[in-house]
């Protein structure tokens, strides 16, 4: 549990620094990846130590959709296990990291584009924890999750990714969460053990989207119904790939952009991220 001491320094505004933070688009898959040694966990492991050590964590996550846009405010947010049909083992983890009012109470104040409010009822849910708890396993950094506002489309996300930059000139590390290509309904579910098994429609997609990244090309990453019938089998509904629009708002014109994680899985999912900055 993080002491008295650390947690009063965490709740104290934050300046601006040097080097700016990265931002991350992270395909969190299943929840099993948060206990597992997978591939996939052994990256964000990695990719820790290869950037520098934030000081909180800001994740927009595919499973906190809501009317209006909320961030966690409360000083230590909870674990959710929003799932079910998986071990206990699963449900048992707690990840006891601090969270930071007054960044929450900051960040609210950065989106001139969204009236948010302060939550202090939610807590860190899967598309979270299962990834932070691999990169930082102390739980010694604080974590604050933001809402994805539902009657929103994805130009309002692109935007608010914007506003939020200023956080990265402060430490903080922001994390998109989510699959770009997420469709639940056609899993091949005796595959989701093959390496690399994608059908063709989802892989061809992928490549699409990664294309458009690495150009800058965003407008076709927005308005992604006109990429045509493969964007719309990738996104049949839109809660894990918006948290893209709020990583990609987040860049800036220097940056750099990487691809990690690069796979299929099951058919009809992609656990590909992207790294920028």
């Amino acid at each position: 549990m993080t002491s008295l001491a650390a947690f009063k320094n965490f709740t104290c505004g934050l300046n601006e620094q040097e080097q700016i933070m990265p931002v991350l688009f992270i395909g969190h898959g299943s929840p099993m990846n948060g206990i597992e040694d997978s591939e996939f966990s052994r990256r964000w492991t990695q990719i820790a130590k290869e950037i520098p050590t934030p000081k909180a964590v800001l994740v927009v996550s595919a499973h906190w959709f809501t009317s209006g846009t909320r961030i966690t405010a409360m000083d230590f947010p909870k674990t959710i296990h929003d799932f079910g049909g998986f071990p206990q083992e699963l449900f048992d983890v707690q990840y006891p990291a601090p969270g930071n009012p007054a960044l929450a109470n900051e960040t609210a104040g950065l989106l001139h584009s969204a009236h948010v409010e302060l939550d202090h009822d939610w807590g860190l849910d899967h598309g979270a924890w299962t990834i932070i708890r691999h990169m930082y396993p102390d739980a010694n950094i604080p974590v604050l999750q933001l809402s994805i506002d539902y009657t929103k489309g994805p130009q309002f996300h692109y935007d608010l990714g914007k506003e939020l930059y200023a956080l990265r000139k402060k430490g903080v590390l922001l994390i998109g969460s989510g699959n770009m290509v997420h469709n639940l309904r056609m899993v091949a579910w005796d595959k989701l053990n093959d390496q690399d098994y994608g059908y063709d429609w989802a892989k061809d997609i992928n490549e699409k989207f990664k294309s458009l990244i690495q150009e800058g090309n965003y407008k076709p990453l927005i308005n992604y119904s006109s990429l045509g019938k493969e964007a719309l089998l990738a996104i049949p509904t839109p809660e894990h790939y918006l948290p893209l629009m709020y990583t990609l708002g987040a860049k800036g014109g220097k940056d750099d952009i990487s691809i990690f994680n690069d796979k299929a899985v099951g058919g009809s999912l992609t656990m590909t991220s992207v790294k920028i900055g």
